[in-house]
């Protein structure tokens, strides 16, 4: 697959850039697959354990698994058992002794092979002899402390994460970049994502191995650390590019900066470190629509970092944001939609993207943007309207009619999300009046019968909010034939929305 894609003619597929760049990135993680060992299979490993830690009074309980082990081994002719007996006495003398154990263990399983085929040979490896290492010595049990979790190999650079527990750094890197941020043993969240060297353990690792005389891994370079180093180098040098008088130079650096920043953790705080953040904010009011999109979606990226949010909000970016999400392109005001709800998780930035003019054209994408457009749109205006101010202004921009728009075409798929907003309008007095009509709730009470469980869920709340503070208004949904639908609600619906329905129920009684 990675060939195949290395050799993709992009320019003749007319897709678009973003498509382009998933299939990139998913191209770079397949160049990374590729030097990794072949994923184990599963039910084999487990087979070979099974086996391994047997005791020889069991053989007969394991002849079903040592037949599928040599089916699956391709260890079930006679010229397969002599052609594996003449890689094993291959083995055995360029190992010179060494790994004792495990030759051991592949001299029994190789007997186990031979027994169930009916090879009459006792002498499985003819003319070698085994180590006089193995007579002598009793199985070398290494500590578990010892190995990384991970691989389950003996550690040659031990480190500690923040859960306590120590790995392998290359393997809890490799884990780390993969997006993970829990300890794969503990599969707990990692309060940070620092790597401390374990010299105590290191220290112990080399006296056992000097002891027992075991030859620690000497580990090849890994090329893609190598190429991620490069990467990193080549950070500094696209930030520069950011600021050249030069457009195609502009160009060329903020795409590749728009993707070493959607890469990994450790290139969004460089692009940062490097003075990025400013550089791309300096490039939000160029003209050219391309290098806007691309600036803006890496400020989303960058945002992902909390300590990045400060910084894009205090270098002045929200405004140009606003500006790209009015006169950008299609994508280009989406990924800006989008960048507004990362900002807006600070607090301090609600109140401010509201004051200086966000809202309106976010419910104007909400309204008549792409359907992707519409839920980056409804995302961020949800985050904004926690806000109080903020209602208000959701209201005066035109978001009740749009909200109706999205509840009307189902093809879109975006129902609950716009009875979440509703509910928060709801709960400010001045909104009341522009949501609580009679012809809205005749729609809710037509999703309370006929909705997914959601959006009964939703819907209810919404109502019971609104006619908690405006009684007329849930009789006449009561009217509308809402009474019928609660009563079935309270025994068969969702736990919350029975909850809902049962308050409704106890607040129509009391009129």
């Amino acid at each position: 697959m990675n060939s195949a894609l290395d050799g993709m003619p992009y320019s003749e597929l007319a897709i678009s850039d973003e498509v382009k760049e998933q299939v990139e990135l998913m191209n770079a993680q397949l160049s990374r697959s590729k030097r990794r060992a072949d994923t184990q299979d599963i039910e084999l490993s487990m087979d070979l354990m099974v086996i391994l830690q047997n005791k020889e009074d069991e053989r007969n309980a394991d002849r079903a698994i040592l037949e599928r082990l040599a089916k699956k081994l391709e260890l079930q002719t006679l010229a397969d058992l002599r052609a594996e007996t003449m890689a094993i006495k291959k083995l055995i003398n360029e190992r010179n002794g060494q790994n004792g154990d495990s030759t051991k263990q592949i001299i029994e399983l190789l007997n186990k092979f031979k027994e169930i085929a009916g090879v009459d040979e006792k002498n499985v490896l003819g003319e070698v002899s085994m180590p006089k290492s193995l007579d002598k010595c009793p199985s070398l049990m290494i500590p578990n402390d010892f190995l990384c979790p991970i691989t389950l190999a003996i550690m040659t650079d031990p480190v500690i994460v923040a859960s306590g527990q120590t790995y392998e750094r290359r393997n809890i890197q490799k884990w780390l970049d993969s997006g993970e941020r829990t300890c794969p043993k503990m599969r707990q969240p990692l309060a940070h994502l620092s790597l401390a060297p374990n010299y105590a353990l290191k220290n112990l690792i080399l006296q056992w191995c000097e002891k027992n005389k075991v030859e620690l891994q000497k580990r090849e370079p890994d090329p893609v650390a190598e190429q991620d180093e490069r990467r990193g180098e080549d950070i500094p040098s696209l930030v520069e590019g950011l600021s050249s008088i030069h457009l195609d130079v502009q160009r060329k650096a903020v795409k590749k900066i728009r993707m070493l920043s959607k890469e990994c953790p450790e290139n969004r705080t460089l692009i940062a470190d490097s003075g990025g953040i400013s550089a791309l904010i300096g490039l939000l009011a160029c003209p050219d629509k391309k290098v806007q999109e691309n600036t803006v979606t890496s400020l989303l990226n960058l945002s992902i970092n909390e300590s990045n949010k400060l910084l894009i909000t205090r270098g002045g970016a929200i405004p140009l944001i606003i500006e790209i999400l009015r006169n950008g392109s299609a994508e280009g005001q989406e990924n800006s939609a989008a960048t507004l709800f990362s900002l807006s998780m600070l607090d301090e930035n609600k109140l401010t993207i509201g004051r200086l003019g966000g809202i309106a054209p976010l419910v104007e994408i909400l309204q008549n943007g792409t359907v992707r457009g519409k839920k980056d749109a409804a995302t961020a205006i949800f985050n904004l309207v926690l806000n109080q101010q903020n209602k208000v202004r959701a209201t005066q921009a035109g978001i009740v009619s749009a909200l109706l728009k999205i509840i009307d075409d189902k093809s879109i798929g975006m129902v609950d999300e716009a009875l979440s907003i509703f509910l928060l309008l709801s709960s400010h007095a001045a909104c009341c009046g522009e949501i609580g009509t009679p012809p809205f709730m005749e729609k809710l009470v037509k999703l309370i019968k006929d909705g997914t469980p959601k959006n009964k869920e939703c819907a209810l709340s919404v109502l019971l909010e609104l006619g908690s503070k405006n009684k007329p208004l849930l009789v006449h949904a009561l009217r509308f034939g809402l009474h019928e639908h609660l009563s079935r609600i309270a025994k068969t619906g969702t736990s919350r929305a029975q909850r809902k329905a049962n308050s409704l129920i106890q607040l129509a009684r009391k009129l």
